[in-house]
């Protein structure tokens, strides 16, 4: 029996921040990083956090064609997961609308987590054929005027794993577990502290990392001098060479970190690596995949004849090509939540949810599933058991309906800047979907001038509002316009 991965996917941000524009920023205070200031790095956007990013790279795994009903197992990795007692990859199985059987669960605790825990799919596809979902997200903070600040990028990366159309088989994985603190944070604390780069790099990466990766090469029968992609995640410079020398695999096979255009994405970041190599990979050819934290973790694998007949929703090189550049240090700052800004009377508003009512509407809220109603053919958002079609007031006629893949075209919109909104003017308008519905979006990654009547829409899953005094997060779909050329994306659509 094949095991292996099933489909890929990846989430980058739009929003690219400008390096430069950060070290001229704090160039008063730490002149000691204008050598980093070249390049850019991904920035999440307001409303954007490890769920909905999570939420993205799932669907850029997932197509249409997925049978998402298959998914028996969800895992969520990420280093900074916005609830610390709410299942939080219950919220992505939601969003996804999985099966309400599946199990989900968050991890946490190591960069390294993204790795172990595809060791953990496999297992469970070998001890009972089930089809996994592996999802890591990174959204960081970094203190201000800090390294970490240029070096770390938000984005999302997604596999699935399964016994069918497996198109990498894992081969082997090897773990190597030890309390070597490269970096830590304390519960509670939002930045993370960091030890001296030459003592990672010397005692940890170089000693530690050797051993996980002959170690698994060792299990998976596979020489060093065969392997066609190396892998390692790491913001030191020439840190995966070196350990590909020590290794003995060839300086050819290291593959590109992207750390000049998107910078390191943590726990995602290996798997967001791996993404990137799977769309361009052949058949035979053989990937190794390390990610150093608490120790090391690795994964072989070998690219079946099947990588012809998967391609993501997107992909990792489109979404790294469409691009905004942001110069504003200080929106970044306010985007992270490390900037407070004045909002006025109107951001005073009290934004408790009525969590009974949310649960009873879950599936509407999170799923974005509308109802169809079967006579008239008219699709309504909210659901409800009656139907609001003029003249004809049916009862118990609507059919599940999901807007969430749907995209639709702007009839009306207007942007204005009286309301409280972190990203003026705030956007909105009339949305008539392809298919069947309309209703009131907000829009999304969008500026001044970015919105019209005529223009094409798709769902994006994100924060809608912040309950700051208790804590809570509500999340809904906004409309975006079409980012990427996929062909006939209207067509696909209906």
């Amino acid at each position: 029996m094949t095991i292996g991965i099933t489909g890929y996917g990846v989430y980058i941000p739009r929003l690219r921040l400008s390096r430069k524009a950060v070290v001229e920023a704090n160039a008063w205070f730490a002149p000691n990083l204008k050598g980093k200031g070249r390049g850019h790095r991904s920035m999440a956007n307001w409303d954007e956090d490890a769920i909905t990013m999570a939420v993205a790279a799932a669907r850029d795994a997932m197509p249409e064609s997925v049978n998402r009903q298959a998914i028996a197992k969800v895992m969520l990795a990420s280093e900074n997961l916005p609830f610390a007692e709410r299942l939080n990859a219950g919220i992505l199985a939601g969003a996804l609308r999985l099966a309400d059987d599946v199990v989900a669960s968050d991890l946490s605790g190591a960069q390294s987590i993204a790795l172990s825990s595809l060791a953990q799919a496999v297992s469970a596809a070998k001890a009972d054929a089930e089809n996994s979902l592996l999802v890591a997200a990174s959204h960081r903070r970094s203190r201000a005027a800090s390294p970490q600040e240029l070096d770390y990028a938000d984005g999302a990366a997604a596999l699935t794993v399964g016994t069918e159309n497996v198109i990498a088989e894992v081969l082997a994985s090897a773990s190597l577990t030890t309390d070597f603190v490269d970096h830590f944070r304390l519960q509670g604390e939002d930045v993370d502290y960091h030890w001296e780069e030459r003592w990672v790099r010397d005692e940890g990466i170089a000693k530690l990392g050797p051993k996980s990766v002959n170690a698994a090469l060792e299990k998976a029968g596979i020489k060093a001098a065969d392997v066609n992609h190396f892998i390692f995640p790491s913001v030191f410079k020439k840190a995966d060479a070196q350990l590909a020398k020590r290794c003995g695999i060839d300086d050819s096979a290291v593959v590109d970190n992207f750390a000049a255009e998107l910078g390191d994405c943590g726990t995602a970041h290996g798997l967001m690596m791996l993404a990137s190599v799977l769309e361009s990979a052949e058949p035979g050819q053989i990937i190794v995949v390390s990610q150093f934290g608490s120790g090391c973790n690795t994964v072989v694998l070998r690219v079946t004849d099947a990588i012809k007949t998967f391609k993501p929703a997107v992909g990792f090189a489109a979404q790294l090509a469409t691009s905004q550049e942001e110069t504003s240090y200080t929106r970044f700052l306010a985007y992270k939540g490390q900037l407070k800004l004045e909002r006025g009377m109107r951001g005073e508003q009290d934004k408790k949810t009525a969590l009974s009512t949310s649960y009873r509407h879950h599936k509407s809220l999170l799923g974005f599933v509308a109802g169809r109603c079967t006579e008239s053919g008219d699709v309504h958002f909210p659901p409800s058991r009656i139907s609001y079609t003029q003249g004809k007031p049916l009862q118990d006629t609507q059919e599940p309906y999901c807007l969430a893949d749907k995209h639709g075209k702007i009839l009306s919109w207007s942007a204005e800047y009286l309301s409280s909104y972190m990203a003026p003017p705030h956007q909105y308008g009339q949305v008539d979907f392809i298919g069947g519905g309309r209703l009131l979006m907000e829009f999304t990654d969008v500026g001044p001038g970015d919105i019209d009547s005529g223009i094409e829409v798709e769902m994006v899953f994100r924060v809608k509002d912040i309950d700051e005094l208790r804590g809570y997060k509500r999340y809904f779909w906004k409309a975006k316009p079409v980012s990427y050329n996929t062909a006939d994306s209207s067509a696909a659509a209906e």
